[in-house]
C-alpha cells in the first residue's frame, strides 16, 4: 500500500548520514535557486515504452526489487490513477505554490546564510499523512495527495484534526516545519516548561520563515479550537501551575499536551473544547513574549537554554 515510502525512508537516512511587522524583513534580494520535479505527473503518465526514462530520471525510486511488471501495474491500477486525476486538479499548474517554496526559501536563507534550497519533487504517497513531507538537505518530497482540502471526498473518514491540515494552504506549514525540525538541535529537556519552550521555539521560527502566513495555519488548529486557545489562556497557564506541571518530568505530560491527538487532556468536563498540542500552543506564546522583550537574534534563540529563556521573557497569559 506503501509503494514507495520504504524507499524514501532509506533515501532520508543516508542523505541525512498574523504575524508581527517585524516579521517582514526584505529578501528581495536573496538569491535561491531550486527546481522542481514533478514525479507523479510522470509517473502516472507513463508507459511501457517511456517508464525506462522515468526510471532514469528518477533512480532512487526504482530499487532492483521494483520490477517493471509492479510499477507498471501501479500505473494502470483504476484507484491510482483517480488518485493521480484528483490530485491533477488542485495541482496540475504548480506555480502558486512554487512561489509560496521561493518565499520559504528566502527566508530561511536570510536568518541561516548557508541554507541551500532542496530540490523539489512532487510525488504520490496513498494518502499517507505521516509522509506528508520528507525534507533530507539536498531533496525535498512532496506528498501532494495529502492536500486536496479538507472536505475532499478522500478523507471523508479522517478525524477533523487530522484533515484540517490537509489543505494547499498547509502544506507550506508542513514544508517549513520540515526544514525546522532539521535545523533545531535534539532537545535534552525533560520538564515538561523545557519541552513546551523547546516547541515554542520551532514555532517562532514559522513566525520568522512564514510571516504571511496566519497563526490558525501555522498551528494547524480548527477556527473555533484557535479561539479556545486565545480565550482560555490565563486558565490554561493556572491549570499548569496549580496541577505542578511545569517542572514535571513525566512523560505521559507529551500526549496529554505536546502531541498532535484530538484534544488535550486536563481531566476535565469539557475537554473536548480545546485543541491538542496546547501545551505547544503556550509554548509559543512564551517564545513571543521573550522575543519582545529581548534583542537577540534567530540564532540566539535556538541556543538559549529554556529555563533561562522563561525567565527572561515577562511572561503574563492574556486573560
Amino acid at each position: 500500500m506503501r509503494f514507495f515510502i520504504g524507499v524514501l525512508i532509506v533515501l532520508f537516512f543516508f542523505s541525512s548520514c498574523n504575524s508581527d511587522k517585524k516579521n517582514d524583513v526584505d529578501v528581495s534580494e536573496i538569491k535561491v535557486n531550486f527546481s522542481v520535479d514533478r514525479f507523479d505527473v510522470d509517473f502516472y503518465s507513463a508507459t511501457k515504452q517511456t517508464l525506462p526514462k522515468v526510471k532514469g530520471k528518477f533512480p532512487f525510486f526504482f530499487p532492483k526489487e521494483i520490477t517493471d511488471s509492479i510499477s507498471l501495474s501501479k500505473i494502470t491500477n483504476k484507484d491510482e490513477q483517480e488518485l493521480f486525476t484528483e490530485t491533477q486538479k488542485r495541482y496540475k499548474d504548480f506555480s502558486s505554490t512554487e512561489t509560496e517554496l521561493k518565499s520559504l526559501f528566502k527566508h530561511v536563507k536570510f536568518y541561516n546564510p548557508t541554507f541551500k534550497s532542496p530540490k523539489v519533487i512532487t510525488m504520490l504517497t496513498n494518502i499517507d499523512y505521516d509522509s506528508r513531507v520528507i525534507y533530507a538537505d539536498s531533496l525535498l518530497i512532496i506528498s501532494l495527495d495529502v492536500y486536496l482540502g479538507k472536505n475532499h471526498r478522500f478523507y471523508a473518514d479522517y478525524p477533523n484534526y487530522i484533515k484540517e491540515n490537509n489543505t494547499k494552504e498547509h502544506l507550506i506549514v508542513d514544508v517549513a516545519n520540515a526544514i525546522i525540525s532539521k535545523q533545531m538541535s535534539p532537545s535534552v529537556n525533560r520538564s515538561f516548561l523545557g519541552k513546551m519552550i523547546e516547541e515554542g521555539k520551532k514555532m517562532y521560527l514559522l513566525d520568522m520563515y512564514l510571516p504571511a502566513i496566519s497563526d490558525k495555519e501555522k498551528i494547524g488548529y480548527e477556527q473555533d479550537k484557535l479561539n479556545w486557545s486565545t480565550s482560555n489562556e490565563e486558565q490554561i497557564w493556572m491549570y499548569f501551575m496549580e496541577k505542578k506541571l511545569l517542572f514535571s518530568t513525566d512523560t505521559r505530560l507529551n500526549k496529554r499536551f505536546l502531541e498532535t491527538v484530538p484534544f488535550s487532556k486536563f481531566y476535565m468536563e469539557h475537554d473536548n473544547l480545546s485543541p491538542g498540542k496546547i501545551g505547544t500552543w503556550v509554548g509559543w506564546q512564551i517564545v513571543r513574549s521573550y522575543m519582545k522583550h529581548n534583542d537577540v537574534s534567530l540564532q540566539e534563540l535556538l541556543k538559549i537554554n529554556a529555563i533561562d529563556l522563561f525567565n527572561k521573557s515577562k511572561y503574563k497569559p492574556k486573560k
